[in-house]
């Protein structure tokens, strides 16, 4: 299976669990307050959000008052609820005296709990999720002091001051003690200055305007890395370097006669070799200085690979938990993340650096953060991740999300006052069509990157 196949299948799962458990928190509350589900569907069985567009399932089956299916438009799902206006927009139960089993008779405080029922739910899974990671896996991260090269600085880290093999200390006075904290400190928290160790000196580099647009934008690389040495990891058969007879382990340490001890070395007098030059490497195989020669090919490719994990060359830190810290930590990590979420979307209307049409993704963006290689890791800790950000976007005061109808139950519960059908049904039309045009316009977004 192909590394794209492979992102496509997990985020199909992951989403596909996290959007029928979503819907189960709705049914469970629901069916808690004795309310009638008519229908609880994967996906929708009409075309979003014209309830009566296109109305068919891909497989349906009815048990007791309710009718289970997957729809065949693949934009989410929904549970139909007697009684409530929802995207099914079912004007003529509506129409009708409300019936004891109906969401429009129930206690506000009960349709409450209804409402926030799916995001209940996103909420516990990616704590159970986090857990089960923590207590399997534990907790691993390379310490900014074990980076013992300092960092590896991209073009738009040079162009505010940073120089390959800085060693980060401090961002706006406060320790950097976790190499993956560099670059949240400085565009989540939006830090002002970065203090590093340069030759044995501190040097206090300020994030210049622009420096955060570049980063976000992501066309100018990575930022910074831990700067690694290079070390050859695999040779290609028949290329360039085997004929010269470069081996797995070598450690290339100059090219022509110019240093490269590390990757940024090499990297950039590579750029400046021409085809059909004479190149000679300078290695250390075992301990021992040698030399080899060759050629720079026609396509430039001289045939081996580079080790990039920094697993390779650092000792990473692991913290083991047992069953209750592992809770804890599950808890604490949730919040945490949906409190960088919340920072993150803050930041898309109020920073001067990050732009929305930069930011804000769809599907496409969702399916990037998945892997190639399938990691049983990475897949739990992802899709926690998204059952934050489905938690999130749902609780928006936005008519058609979960939000919308809670801004409305609580202003029920605070005046006594209920809102009417007709004010209902216009809110979520409007908010059903606003919901489109969102995710059209995100979607959108994704497919222009692809061109670009």
């Amino acid at each position: 299976m192909s590394g794209t196949a492979m992102k496509v299948v997990q985020l199909f799962v992951a989403l596909s669990l996290l959007i029928v458990l979503h819907e189960f928190g709705h049914f469970f509350f629901a069916r808690l307050f004795k309310t009638r589900v008519e229908k609880f569907y994967l996906f929708f069985d009409f075309l979003f959000p014209f309830s009566g567009l296109l109305n068919f399932a891909l497989f349906k089956k009815k048990k007791g008052d309710t009718e289970y299916g997957i729809g065949w438009f693949p934009l989410g799902g929904y549970v139909k609820i007697a009684g409530m206006v929802d995207e099914s927009m079912d004007k003529e139960q509506m129409a009708l005296p409300p019936q004891p089993w109906e969401y429009r008779s129930k206690k506000a405080y009960q349709r409450l709990f209804i409402m926030l029922g799916g995001i209940i739910v996103n909420v516990i899974l990616a704590i159970v999720l986090y857990i089960a990671v923590f207590s399997i896996y534990g907790e691993e991260y390379l310490p900014v002091a074990n980076a013992k090269y300092g960092i590896m600085a991209d073009s738009t880290a040079r162009s505010m001051g940073l120089h390959h093999g800085d060693k980060v200390i401090a961002i706006d006075g406060q320790q950097v003690t976790r190499f993956e904290k560099i670059l949240p400190s400085i565009v989540m928290d939006e830090g002002k200055v970065i203090t590093v160790e340069r030759d044995g000196q501190r040097v206090d580099l300020p994030v210049k305007p622009g420096i955060v647009h570049s980063i976000v934008s992501g066309t100018r690389g990575t930022f910074v890395l831990p700067r690694m040495p290079m070390v050859v990891e695999d040779v290609a058969k028949g290329k360039q370097a085997d004929k010269m007879g470069l081996q797995v382990n070598d450690s290339i340490v100059a090219l022509n006669g110019i240093p490269t001890v590390f990757i940024d070395q090499y990297d950039s007098v590579a750029k400046t070799l021409a085809v059909g030059q004479p190149i000679t490497l300078s290695i250390i195989r075992n301990g021992q200085p040698m030399q080899l020669t060759g050629t720079l090919p026609e396509d430039r490719i001289v045939g081996f690979y580079k080790y990039v994990d920094p697993e390779h060359y650092f000792k990473f830190e692991e913290i083991k938990y047992g069953p209750m810290a592992a809770i804890g930590k599950g808890f604490s990590y949730t919040f945490e993340k949906f409190g960088d979420y919340v920072q993150n979307f803050k930041l898309m209307f109020t920073s001067k650096e990050i732009k929305v049409n930069e930011s804000m993704g769809g599907i496409i963006s969702f399916g990037k953060i998945f892997p190639a290689e399938f990691d049983m890791q990475k897949f739990l800790m992802l899709t926690a991740f998204v059952s934050v950000i489905l938690a999130f976007m749902n609780l928006l005061p936005i008519p058609g999300l979960d939000g919308g109808y809670v801004i409305f139950l609580v202003w029920e519960m605070i005046t006594g006052k209920q809102v009417s059908e007709k004010v209902m049904e216009r809110a979520t039309s409007v908010g059903l069509i606003l919901l489109l045009a969102l995710m059209a316009y995100a979607n959108g977004l994704d497919i222009l990157r692809l061109f670009k």
